[in-house]
């Protein structure tokens, strides 16, 4: 969806009275559209999350079963700053999406 047929959807979405039940529909239509990229962008997210965090899990079961430190002094001092952060609750990824990111989606 190009930005300025995001910016009509917003703005239709405060004018819904002023819109015809077909510019509804197709303003539903390409508001779902928007969301299955969105959804199958996450899927391939999660999915690669999940082979990296199978790939850790793997490489540190290996490190324990031949005697090395599974916790590295790396480890401690990551979490010694995120437990002194006063950033309480906050994550440090922010969930917006950059408006440039978009243009990725669309493939």
């Amino acid at each position: 969806m190009s930005e300025d047929k995001k910016r009509s959807a917003d703005n239709a979405l405060l004018e819904l009275e002023d819109k015809s039940v077909e510019e509804l529909r197709e303003l539903l239509d390409d508001l779902y559209q928007e969301e299955q990229k969105v959804s199958y962008r996450r899927r391939v997210l999660h999915g690669k999350i999940d082979i990296l965090r199978a790939e850790l899990v793997r490489r540190l079961k290996n490190q324990r079963e031949s005697g090395g430190d599974v916790v590295s002094g790396h480890d401690i001092e990551r979490l010694i700053d995120i437990m002194s952060s006063d950033l309480h609750g906050v994550s440090r990824f922010d969930v917006t999406v950059p408006d440039d990111a978009d243009d990725d989606w669309d493939e």
